[in-house]
């Protein structure tokens, strides 16, 4: 082997590499285990040899290095300009969602009667039988207190059935005026089908103070309503009962689709039921320490699911608990 030779062919092979890939057979060609540099450093047999072809070697090395670092940047400067990226066109933002229209119905109720004046209570959605029923003027024979009809925890811890609870725990700890409402999620024993649901969502609204009328009550859920669903709606108020309120009342909304025309939506009765409401049972205002010869006030319970099947025209409650996309998405 002629070594002054090996090596300029070898360094031409080196220079003329133009890919990583042609480096790298000239690397194996002239420094791999069966080229022709190292078997001769295998058969070397004097020193002054030997440390002739270990130079070589270092210098072919060095060579091949220099080359892939000069390829290597050559590659990159290339990237670089074939490829720009204008840092300062906008990016691709991120999808992104949106509120549940649960949620969405639930905050916009939060802001019209934030608008009136009204405090958003939290309330516990593990209530005790007293602030569930008893305080609420609920008897102990009603079907409502029927384990059939309400979970229980045990003898006197329920899951609560109506977010109502929490008004009585706020009257416990101030004197009136009272203005808020007690939004939340409830549970009841029921078999789900298209309009029931064992766990939803209710909105509860109490207001008590000196001078509360039905006026008050039928002016201030007429608001409401005309703020939810348009404001050229009207109110209708039928006599009912419900335990905690004397005189009761339902509230209906003419229809928001058919204005009163009749529809599938209400039925053809150009009316929406919304909910109960009523005058404050002089029983629930002693149970809290009130003197119900000086305060009076009004209470109402309305069902947030409801509210957004109406609104949007659904017909099956458990569409919105399915998480579907398809669904959610139009809202």
């Amino acid at each position: 082997m002629e070594p002054e030779a090996l090596e300029h062919e070898a360094q031409s092979a080196i220079a003329g590499a133009s890919t990583l890939a042609e480096l790298d057979e000239a690397r194996v060609r002239y420094l791999g285990r069966k080229s022709e540099l190292k078997q001769a450093l295998r058969g070397v047999r004097d020193r002054e040899g030997g440390m002739a072809l270990n130079e070589l070697r270092e210098r072919l090395e060095a060579a091949v290095e220099a080359r892939r670092r000069e390829l290597e940047q050559a590659e990159l400067d290339r990237t670089l300009a074939e490829e720009a990226i204008d840092v300062t066109f906008p990016g691709d933002a991120p999808p992104r969602g949106h509120l549940h229209p649960i949620t969405q119905i639930r905050r916009e109720v939060e802001d019209i009667f934030l608008g009136l004046g009204y405090e958003v209570v939290e309330g516990r959605e593990v209530e005790t039988t007293y602030y569930n029923f008893d305080g609420l003027n609920i008897p102990p024979n009603h079907p409502a207190r029927s384990r059939r009809d309400t979970f229980y925890l045990d003898d006197e811890t329920v899951l609560r059935t109506e977010t109502s609870a929490s008004q009585i725990r706020v009257m416990e700890q101030r004197q009136p005026p009272v203005y808020i409402i007690s939004p939340g999620r409830v549970y009841r024993r029921e078999t789900t089908d298209a309009t029931r649901s064992a766990i939803f969502h209710q909105v509860e609204g109490l207001a008590v103070d000196r001078g509360i009328t039905l006026g008050d009550l039928i002016g201030t859920l007429t608001s409401f309503a005309q703020a939810l669903f348009g404001e050229d709606r009207r109110a209708r108020f039928r006599t009912s009962f419900f335990p905690f309120t004397e005189p009761s009342v339902e509230t209906d909304v003419s229809c928001f689709l058919c204005d009163g025309e009749g529809c599938a939506v209400c039925k053809h009765s150009g009316w929406i039921e919304l909910g109960g409401s009523g005058m404050v049972d002089p029983n629930v205002l002693v149970n809290v320490g009130y003197d119900p010869e000086e305060v009076s006030g009004f209470a109402f319970g309305w069902g947030l699911e409801r509210m957004v099947l109406l609104r949007h025209g659904l017909t099956d409650i458990r569409d919105l608990w399915q998480n579907d996309l398809r669904l959610l998405r139009q809202f």
